[in-house]
């Protein structure tokens, strides 16, 4: 796959320089973006901050509402019609109550044009953090926002059906790829369907030292859900460099900020491991 460049967008265009386009950036999210050109990003895949919850490196700044509402303006800006913004959050707790952050954050995206087109859920396999006082708390959610309706929606097809092979009532949609019908017009279950929007993903081993690390496997089928090979992926809290070594791998172009160096280095490592290991086959 070819390296591509993104210009500098005009407003802050000194020379004839150019952002690289697979790269990664350390550098504030919020002035990275304003150098990419409207409507040129088919998809951002990210986890931001969660109320604060956790200290990233060596990062001080404080995350506030007013900080995610500028960052939220130019996501809406820099993706395409059609583009999604897959948004894992969860909401910390203020005097024994969850702040609600998640949900203030999906409703001002929707106030922006970045409308919620389904409310997925990470469902983890274990509580890393038990609480005490509530149930054990084991998933987070993945909001998928949409800019007018998703331009790609390739369905992952993994749900074991259970009546497999055995015929069920006529249906007359014939128009859903997902069903089979016999000469008589009855559908046949098949033995996979679309899978739910309930992921269960183990959050694995963290070995990078980052306090969040993102699973791999999420940001793989989100990447293969919303995304088609050569498409330009965006993310802005990059962490580690899941998102974008998963890019890699999918064969997607990518551009990554990251605001902490101790991070920022951390991913750039494992990105230059993974392209080295790539240019063995």
């Amino acid at each position: 796959m070819q390296r591509r460049e993104i210009a500098l967008h005009p407003q802050k265009r000194k020379k004839e320089k150019t952002m690289e386009i697979d790269n990664i950036y350390n550098m504030d999210c919020l002035e990275g973006m304003k150098a990419i050109p409207s409507g040129s990003i088919d998809a951002v895949i990210t986890s931001p901050p969660y109320d604060n919850l956790r200290k990233y490196g060596d990062v001080g700044e404080e995350w506030t509402f007013d900080k995610f509402k500028a960052i939220a303006d130019q996501l809406v800006r820099v993706l395409k019609d059609g583009g999604v913004c897959v948004w894992v959050v969860k909401d910390g707790t203020d005097g024994g109550f969850e702040t609600l952050s998640s949900f203030k954050q999906a409703i001002y995206f929707d106030e922006i044009g970045l409308h919620l087109y389904d409310t997925m859920i990470w469902e983890k396999q274990s509580s890393p953090n038990p609480t005490t006082g509530r149930y054990y708390d084991v998933f987070e959610y993945m909001f998928v926002f949409s800019k007018g309706k998703p331009s790609t929606m390739n369905f992952i097809c993994d749900h074991k059906n259970l009546s497999a092979g055995k015929a069920s009532a006529k249906d007359s949609d014939s128009s859903n790829p997902e069903r089979r019908r016999s000469r008589e017009g009855v559908r046949i279950c098949p033995e996979y369907s679309r899978r739910p929007n309930i992921w269960q993903i183990a959050v694995g081993q963290n070995k990078t030292g980052h306090p969040a690390v993102f699973p791999y496997k999420l940001a793989q089928d989100h990447l293969r859900t919303w995304t088609n090979e050569g498409d330009t992926v965006l993310e802005p809290f990059l962490g580690s460099g899941t998102t974008a070594i998963a890019c890699i791998k999918e064969n997607r172009h990518f551009i990554g900020f990251e605001l902490s160096k101790e991070y920022f280095d951390k991913a750039q490592k494992r990105l230059k491991a993974e392209q080295a290991q790539l240019k063995l086959f």
